[in-house]
């Protein structure tokens, strides 16, 4: 398997210190930064950010677990295309629901209950457009005709790996995803939902790379403060958070033994607590981490 390292930027990273993260990550050789969107917290736009650490960068990889749902369809093929080729075939997408938050969804103007349906429409949509042909598209939510977005993307294809564990997601990732990227669980737990994943790509004819499976590994480098513990507990929908983050880079180095052990290679690494010096940081991380890579 090929073990990569990126590393997740969280809401506590603005536009200040995100340029020096970046020179950092290239390098120190990370594979990729990762930039969750959220629409109403002060976070860095993905697409802004990410282009701007494209022409920063020449072999930093760069991601986001993307909001698909609420979207204008050919607006976001247009914008990840030029992204994805100004970057030189760099880009790497998660497309996700959006937040379980009144307030986030609204924001979508799109109803929560018609997110899942919105995703499972936009994302053979997206690789339609990205083909450079003419497309007619009579879907329930976003009909198109005589529509070609020009410049393509790089990557062919350009990848669009999924997340989510319950039932339905699972099944969308089988039957629609590139790659499955989950969070918040153990080794053991996403071994057994992969399965699956795989049995609802065999049921529509499909495949998934068995390379193409990952985790966003929260760390931490000292005891979790209660109310961390307690945000943890409300996130996860079921077991004990007590073994669920590794405690310092001994634990870390073990909990990644253990998921590639379970066949997933991809690691998104995100400390729990902002990091009081980011430089710091990731030259703990490049030399204890980044040496599992193979």
């Amino acid at each position: 398997m090929k073990v990569r390292f990126g590393v997740t930027i969280g809401p506590e990273v603005g536009t200040d210190d995100f340029p020096a993260i970046i020179d950092d990550l290239e390098r120190l050789r990370f594979d990729s930064v990762w930039i969750p969107e959220v629409w109403l917290q002060s976070t860095l736009d993905p697409i802004v950010a990410l282009t701007f650490a494209a022409a920063r960068t020449t072999r930093l990889k760069l991601g986001s677990h993307l909001v698909i749902p609420g979207k204008n369809p050919v607006l976001l093929a247009r914008q990840l295309a030029q992204l994805d080729r100004l970057s030189g075939g760099r880009l790497l997408i998660v497309g996700v629901l959006g937040l379980p938050d009144e307030a986030d969804t609204g924001a979508q103007v799109l109803a929560r209950s018609e997110r899942s349906a919105a995703l499972a429409e936009v994302v053979p949509l997206l690789r339609r457009l990205w083909s450079g042909e003419t497309i007619d598209h009579a879907g329930d939510r976003y009909p198109l005709s005589g529509v070609r977005v020009t410049p393509t993307p790089v990557q062919q294809p350009l990848e669009i790996w999924l997340a989510g564990q319950v039932p339905g997601a699972l099944r969308r990732c089988g039957q629609l995803g590139d790659g499955w990227m989950p969070g918040l669980l153990l080794p053991a737990e996403a071994a057994e939902l992969r399965v699956e994943i795989e049995r609802a790509a065999d049921a529509a004819g499909r495949t998934v790379d068995p390379e193409h499976y990952g985790v966003n590994l929260y760390y931490s480098t000292g005891p979790l403060p209660d109310a961390v513990a307690e945000r943890l507990a409300a996130r996860r929908r079921s077991g004990s958070v007590d073994d669920l983050v590794p405690i310092g880079m001994d634990a870390l180095r073990t909990r990644i033994d253990d998921w590639l052990d379970a066949g997933f290679s991809k690691f998104l690494l995100r400390p729990l607590a902002p990091p009081a010096d980011w430089t710091a940081e990731l030259e703990m991380l490049a030399t204890e981490i980044l040496p599992l890579t193979t």
